[in-house]
């Protein structure tokens, strides 16, 4: 029996609770919190019972471990394995990267990497020739920021068969030159897969590495549970490996990509792998969830948007499923047991995935299925109320709701002033009753929490700006916060379900926890937002201890 008292700090048990001062777990489960309660189990301890380990916080703050409600932990881990874009400032940063990459790996038949900015140049439209000039004798294809959109070299597309006489894909777009011929951008699956299919598939090893690296970089973090909210079938492999590997470090949830071409023949598939999952009984991995795309995204014009873009005055962007489709697909989701996790930009695409889950709900009765919408950067104020109404859990990213390049100079243009004002109404779904969890969207952006809780609590992006913060009546108070990233990612993941579930303290509860240096709540924002983990538990075993 391994028992752990944790004292001389702050334990904060939620908003509008009375912080604790003394913890005690015993077995990765909390069993006391106070110091009465604490004395009175340590005083009943059994004959010949060690005596706890003391941990000393040394005036530091404790709570619930973090939980990302929407990420990509394998791509996050895979931008390790190729050129390093990531940081590059300008396009000949990323081709002199993908130089040097290709000569240090003359064997690689393919260079792919992640994930460079698009912002970097004007409509985020990159040309293949500037990638020619690195490397023309093999095929290189880089991931944007965004996962949305691909750059390819003049080989690769060559390779996946794009020409100018090629027909724009369903659910795609092929930019091209004046003269037809393809530019070198990809933007959406339609046209991403058709490079996707000939390439060659990862080795497992490396795919196992990076679900390691992700993990790690999660721990760090004080994350121990991760939304995947976009896993194919090569994916559920990677984790079933991992889990009868014992190389799973942290808890994950599959969600399964439902693409509207083929979904009829997926959703058996569906069933098929959670069975697999739940046949391993291991206790950090589940697979409960399908993923769906209602629209792209804003930065690319493929947003779902209610009135057009103003940079193009009759396009509203993209709808990946046409009419009735995703209500009937999230029906059927929904009738297997599923829960049901939509991205959903655009206004359009909002209301597109609140009147699916409404028709789910109509057509297969009450159940507790906590169905997610993930973003939601623009919703309506017609549909605010609608997310309490219908129970849906509102996931947003809050490290996107700034003022920072990506929004100056891609998004606003695009929106206008005074639509690009109605972002991210955070604040607004919670006084509407609704539920509100945070995640990142890593490798995306950034996976860390406390870079999140910085914009959340302020609206203003790294230098401070704009005073008084960037739609100030979004602004959320620091304990809302914590709970958007703690007990409310807890609940979308359905954590209460558990024998001992996590996301609280309490006793009986799941040791996940995580200990910070200083009080967050006394953090001015770039503090909090330069604020690191100092320890992290899963189950009440330090899985990471800073220095």
């Amino acid at each position: 029996m391994t028992t752990t008292h944790f004292h001389n700090g702050t334990i904060w048990l939620g908003p509008g609770a009375e912080a604790s001062d003394s913890l005690l777990i015993r077995d990765g489960v909390i069993v006391a919190v106070g110091t009465a309660e604490v004395n009175r189990h340590l005083a009943s301890r059994a004959t010949g019972e060690a005596a706890p380990e003391l941990v000393d916080l040394d005036g530091g703050f404790l709570m619930p471990s973090f939980g990302d409600g929407h990420a990509h932990p394998i791509f996050g881990g895979m931008e390790a394995e190729g050129p390093q874009v990531r940081s590059c400032s300008s396009v000949d940063e990323i081709v002199a990267e993908v130089r040097r990459y290709a000569e240090a790996h003359p064997d690689d038949e393919w260079i792919t990497g992640a994930s460079y900015d698009g912002s970097l140049v004007e409509g985020g439209l990159f040309d293949a020739r500037w990638l020619d000039e690195a490397v023309a004798d093999r095929p290189v294809v880089l991931r944007a920021w965004d996962y949305h959109t691909v750059w390819c070299n003049s080989r690769a597309l060559a390779l996946a068969g794009i020409t100018a006489e090629t027909p724009e894909p369903e659910l795609g777009e092929i930019p091209r030159r004046d003269d037809g011929s393809p530019l070198g951008t990809l933007r959406e699956w339609g046209a991403v897969d058709l490079v996707d299919a000939v390439q060659p598939p990862h080795d497992e090893s490396v795919r196992l590495r990076a679900l390691e690296l992700a993990a790690d970089y999660y721990l760090a973090r004080g994350v121990t549970w991760v939304q995947d909210a976009w896993v194919e079938p090569a994916d559920v492999e990677t984790y079933l490996s991992a889990s009868e590997q014992q190389r799973l470090k942290l808890r994950f949830n599959l969600a399964f990509y439902a693409d509207p071409r083929r979904f009829t023949r997926q959703l058996p598939e569906m069933v098929r792998a959670r069975d697999r999952v739940t046949a391993l009984d291991d206790p950090l991995l589940s697979a409960n969830t399908v993923k769906f795309f209602a629209d792209g995204v804003v930065e690319n014009e493929t947003g779902a948007l209610l009135e057009p873009y103003c940079s193009s005055l009759h396009n509203h962007g993209l709808r990946v499923w046409e009419g009735e489709s995703l209500a009937d697909a999230v029906r059927a989701a929904d009738a297997e047991g599923f829960q049901v996790h939509i991205h959903a930009i655009g206004d359009a695409a909002v209301r597109q995935a609140l009147d699916a889950i409404e028709a789910a709900i109509a057509q297969n009765g009450p159940r507790d299925r906590r169905p997610v919408i993930a973003h939601a950067q623009l919703v309506d104020s017609a549909d605010l109320t609608r997310f309490a109404e219908l129970g849906v859990i509102a996931n947003m990213q809050p490290l996107w709701a700034q003022l920072d390049d990506l929004m100056t100079v891609l998004t606003v243009p695009r929106l206008g002033e005074e639509r690009a004002r109605t972002q991210y109404r955070m604040r607004s779904i919670l006084d509407d009753g609704g539920r509100l969890s945070f995640g990142s969207d890593w490798p995306c952006t950034s996976g860390d929490p406390v870079e999140g809780l910085a914009i959340a609590v302020s609206r203003q992006n790294e230098d401070g700006e704009p005073a008084g913060g960037w739609t100030p009546d979004e602004i959320l108070d620091i304990d809302r916060s914590l709970e958007a990233y703690s007990a409310t990612v807890a609940h979308q993941a359905f954590a209460d379900r558990s024998p001992a579930p996590w996301g609280e303290i309490s006793p009986g509860a799941s040791a996940d926890l995580i200990v910070f240096a200083r009080d967050p709540r006394e953090l001015a924002p770039r503090e909090l937002a330069l604020a690191s983990v100092r320890s992290t538990y899963l189950r009440g075993v330090a899985v990471q201890t800073g220095d």
